[in-house]
């Protein structure tokens, strides 16, 4: 079984607002973290782990619609084509008549 390298640690000194401060606490005792410091690196860590899966369900949206699109016969294209102009041009309608969506 493999160890894990212990991770290195940067020292900083953050001042907090008083609301922040409160957040950071809460946290704290809810996720039962021993001090600030882990209580920070959780919440960092929660972030980055948030940002890569909406960069990878982005990812994973724009591959399914040029997958989508790619596989379309010149019929299909031509029908798309034309739903997009006709919507298009409803949308540019009800901008013109202030409506709202």
């Amino acid at each position: 079984m493999a160890t894990e390298a212990p991770v290195r640690r940067v020292e900083k000194t953050f001042r907090l607002s008083v609301e922040a401060d409160a957040f950071l606490q809460r946290f704290r005792e809810e996720k039962h973290v021993e001090s600030d410091s882990d209580a920070l690196e959780a919440l960092l860590s929660e972030q980055i782990a948030a940002e890569k899966l909406r960069a990878l369900s982005l990812r994973q949206i724009e591959e399914a619609t040029k997958k989508y699109y790619d596989s379309l016969s010149d019929e299909e294209v031509e029908e798309e084509r034309a739903w997009g102009e006709f919507a298009e041009s409803q949308w540019a309608t009800a901008i013109t008549l202030g409506e709202e969506f």
